[in-house]
Formats: C-alpha cells, structure tokens, sequence
C-alpha cells in the first residue's frame, strides 16, 4: 500500500520500488520500520516535485551522509516511525549495494543467521550513543559487501 502511494507521487519519473532492510529478510530480527528504496530518472525533477513525498507523512531528511541518496523517514500518529525511503537516480552504485545486500542474505541462511545474531546483540548493549547500533553493524555490513556484490553481479549474468 505504502509503495503504491510512493509510486503515484513519483510518477513517470518513477523506474522501481524496492522492499530493503531486515524487514525484507525472512526469519531475522528487524525494527519494525519498512525500508523502502525508490529509482528515479532523474533526481533533479525528484527535488522539484518532493513535495509529494511530503503529502504522503514523510519527512525530509537530506542526504543523511550518502551522496546522491535523498532520505525521507515516515512516523505514525504516536511518534513511531514506521518507514524510511531511500530515493536515488538510475545508475547510483548504492541502489546495487542495497539489493545485493539484501539479495544475499535472503540466499545466505548462515549469513543472515549471523547478522540477525548481531543485531540483537547490539539491541541488548546500552550506550549514550543513538547511533551506536548503526554503527556496530557497519563493520558486518562492509564485510559481507563485497561477497554480497560479486554474487549479485554473478546471478544477474546467469
């Protein structure tokens, strides 16, 4: 439902939308945030009709540290957040990066098992840091990266 709404606004600038994050993995601990990634055509007639993705409860969060990346986060009626969005151009390297990732623990158990793993570790640590659980899943994530990238590019030759 939520894609469908994210869609309409994007209209023909729109080329996909992409279910990402934990949420998208099977059987893994996961916030219950829906991680959605949006291509477009052209980012620049994105920024000129974002206000749609205004209308739709988003908030607009910037680049939130990923170059070419425009990053929107949704809440409900109680202050929960329920959705981020990740808007980018055909072509950036990090919609490849997300779909990988995602692609290959849902093809990897045992990767996925040890991710999850992780996550509830991190869940389980308390720290004065917001982005302390961010930040401990950035070295798994790198590790796993380029194995990840170098399946998913392998698979989409097959």
């Amino acid at each position: 439902m939520e894609a469908k709404a994210i869609s309409a606004s994007l209209g023909k600038n729109q080329i996909a939308i992409h279910h990402i994050g934990s949420t998208a993995i099977a059987g893994i601990l996961a916030k219950p945030i829906i991680d959605l990634l949006g291509v477009v055509s052209d980012l620049d007639l994105f920024d000129a009709r974002s206000n749609m993705i205004h209308a739709l409860g988003y908030e607009a969060m910037g680049s939130y540290g990923i170059e070419g990346r425009r990053y929107f986060r949704k809440s409900d009626p109680t202050g929960r957040r329920t959705h981020h969005l990740h808007i980018f151009a055909e072509g950036s390297t990090h919609i490849e990066r997300h779909l990988a990732f995602r692609d290959y623990l849902r093809c990897h158990e045992e990767v996925a098992t040890a991710y999850s793993a992780l996550k509830a570790a991190l869940t389980d640590v308390q720290s004065p840091h917001q982005n302390s659980y961010i930040d401990g899943k950035g070295p798994f994530i790198s590790a796993v990266e380029k194995d990840a990238l170098n399946w998913y590019r392998h698979k989409r030759l097959k």
